[in-house]
């Protein structure tokens, strides 16, 4: 991406194109094609102008991918954190005004982390892994999800009865595996296919129950929760702003 841009200094050409490609001055790289020139008596003639490139990188894109998203909705005060990994980055979005839209299980964060990472990885064949966090959310999950665990497992190992939680993505599902291996008497597989897969939590110990109650169970098998798919999440958000 390049553009010359002209103005009265060099600073205020640059200045430009840093509200221009909506990016920082230190990611854009200038070349001075003309600088004012001093006349008579010091008055300044002439204007500057400056060609300015900028080549933005995948956290780049995708940052301004989620921004313009949070502005569509009508949250404007909003800052972002970035910290490359090693196979791509971690975004922190912080604002309080857009914490209080996240729903309990984080389904916006993981349709724009989701959204984010189909738009970014669009530069080139080279996958690059984007998480979004805000304020801390994915770490009260966690624990959320780690005590779901231990509860689900407990009543499991008392009624020896399989429990199917409801249907979760990959990380959250590996939280759950991972606290349900710390716990005798009990195991955890996955079953299904995304976005439906979901984990059942298992006695080691054979018992008998009732199988009529077992169908009735809102938590058995067979029980499946309505999803939404990430397009459709942002793209409801956006029209209830309209």
């Amino acid at each position: 991406m390049k553009k010359i841009f002209t103005a009265q200094s060099i600073d205020a050409a640059k200045q430009m194109a840093v509200a221009e490609f909506q990016a920082d001055i230190e990611k854009i790289n200038f070349s001075i094609l003309e600088e004012p020139k001093k006349g008579l008596f010091g008055k300044i003639k002439g204007e500057a102008k400056v060609e300015a490139e900028y080549i933005p990188t995948k956290p780049d894109i995708a940052v301004k991918y989620i921004k313009d998203i949070i502005n569509a909705i009508g949250i404007d005060n909003v800052d972002f954190d970035v910290v490359e990994t090693e196979n791509g980055c971690e975004i922190e979005i912080r604002g309080q005004e857009f914490e209080d839209i996240i729903d309990k299980k984080g389904d916006l964060l993981d349709s724009l982390q989701y959204l984010s990472s189909l738009v970014s990885n669009k530069v080139d064949r080279e996958y690059f892994r984007i998480t979004i966090d805000c304020n801390g959310f994915r770490a009260k999950r966690k624990e959320q999800l780690e005590q779901l665990a231990i509860k689900i497992a407990n009543n499991v190992k008392k009624n020896g009865r399989s429990t199917a939680l409801e249907p979760m993505n990959p990380y959250e599902r590996r939280i759950i595996h991972a606290a349900v291996s710390e716990i005798e008497g009990v195991t955890s597989k996955s079953k299904g296919e995304d976005p439906y897969r979901k984990v059942i939590i298992s006695s080691t110990e054979k018992r008998k129950f009732n199988d009529r109650n077992r169908r009735n169970d809102p938590r058995s098998e067979e029980h499946t929760s309505e999803l939404q798919s990430p397009l459709n999440l942002v793209c409801r958000l956006l029209l209830e702003k309209k």
